[in-house]
């Protein structure tokens, strides 16, 4: 029985965590909006990096398209943390159904932006990984595995009164 009430209960502070998380990310990067887009227009232009005839075709020097790009990452985490602020104030609310679903939702959406576009895009396709000054790896790495660790733990199951594991889908 303490299971069945332990386990939503931290669900609702993993999930509350994360949304606080990247709402300060998002939230920063809207109020400082230079110092990420820098980030993100030298990781785009790759030129920091070694500079290999075979790579840098792939570098997006346009101005615009940087831009663009940066703006894209800012509304997508701005998405991201309003979806996860729902979670958890459906966590709290013990609409746990809804709120593994909406959970679910907002975890992905960062382990998509955090593990396909800055480890994957980033990382390897504009050959993050090999510059000193803008390499953003390990804190992608981190935050796609927190996520990924809080999706594992919102969809553990719950032990239910009589010792049968349920899908903690009750209230």
């Amino acid at each position: 029985m303490a299971a069945a009430r332990a386990l939503p209960l931290t669900a609702t502070l993993l999930t509350g965590t994360v949304a606080l998380y990247i709402t300060l990310v998002a939230f920063g990067n809207i109020t400082d909006f230079g110092t990420n887009q820098q980030f993100v227009q030298h990781v785009l232009a790759m030129d920091t990096t070694f500079k290999d005839d075979d790579l840098m075709w792939r570098a997006v020097e346009s101005k615009g398209l940087q831009d663009a790009a940066y703006i894209a990452i800012i509304v997508w985490e701005t998405i991201a943390a309003l979806v996860l602020i729902l979670g958890t104030f459906q966590w709290l609310r013990h609409d746990h159904l809804r709120a593994r679903r909406t959970s679910t939702l907002g975890l992905l959406m960062l382990m998509l932006l955090f593990g396909a576009g800055f480890l994957a895009i980033g990382g390897e396709w504009f050959a993050m990984w090999q510059s000193e000054d803008w390499n953003g790896l390990d804190a992608a790495m981190r935050v796609f595995l927190l996520s990924g660790v809080v999706l594992v733990v919102i969809h553990l199951p719950v032990e239910r009164a009589g010792g049968s594991s349920g899908s903690g889908a009750e209230g």
